[in-house]
């Protein structure tokens, strides 16, 4: 039985990158349908989204997060796969193809993306920076947390591309909220006993810069993942 994939895509004023981002969604034969939801954006978004191909552009009064966007979008993504990308990616996000494989396959239960360093990358779009421009805390963090709930060693705790089995984001009852999702999904992944498979890729998106956005959203970033692992270790 063929098994269908749903691409999901949340945004926040993302309309210079998003056509090339869908764009790259759509140029992978598996995916079936992509879904974009845009997160209270400010600019035309979702009008440049759905003139690219999106299959459905759902549009949000004001801004929820990441994690309150992608649970808003899930029941609009009728698909046995869910692959996740961020809007940003522009078509680089069609390396997705490698996440989606293992799964498809049965060699894995979720896949989550590995940026590659910018040397080594070919496959980037011109209008974006590569890798995250991170500054390690928040990834540090992520990783010992993971490590401390789980038993189990994770390279790319933060990475927002994966793929994954819809039966996963049913039995976890969706997404942590706002930058949260990637630690909760992980945690709850490894403790159910599904198989994480981290495939390396040649993706790139804008870096968090070190200024005063980039230390906000850092900030912001180590508040939601805290608030998660907090929240998992109290349910062990």
């Amino acid at each position: 039985m063929t098994q269908r994939v749903c691409a999901i895509i949340p945004a926040h004023n993302e309309a210079d990158v998003i056509s090339d981002t869908v764009r790259g969604a759509l140029s992978i034969p598996e995916v079936s349908e992509v879904v974009v939801v845009d997160d209270g954006s400010t600019d035309n978004t979702a009008k440049v989204a759905s003139a690219s191909g999106a299959g459905q552009v759902l549009m949000l009064s004001r801004n929820l997060g990441k994690g309150g966007a992608l649970n808003k979008a899930l029941p609009m993504a009728k698909a046995d796969v869910i692959l996740l990308l961020d809007a940003d990616l522009g078509v680089s996000a069609k390396e997705a193809a490698k996440l989606l494989y293992p799964v498809l396959e049965g060699d894995a239960d979720m896949t989550v993306a590995v940026f590659k360093s910018a040397a080594d990358s070919k496959a980037g779009s011109t209008k974006l920076a590569s890798r995250s421009g991170g500054f390690g805390t928040v990834m540090r963090t992520a990783r010992l947390g993971i490590r401390m709930l789980t038993g189990k060693w994770v390279d790319s705790p933060l990475a927002g591309p994966r793929a994954l089995k819809r039966e996963i984001l049913e039995r976890t009852g969706g997404f942590a909220p706002r930058f949260g999702v990637e630690v909760g999904l992980t945690i709850d992944a490894l403790r159910m006993g599904y198989r994480v498979m981290e495939i390396p890729v040649h993706m790139v998106h804008r870096p968090s810069g070190r200024d005063v956005k980039g230390f906000v959203h850092r900030g912001r970033q180590m508040l939601d993942m805290l608030g998660v692992l907090g929240r998992k270790a109290l349910r062990r």
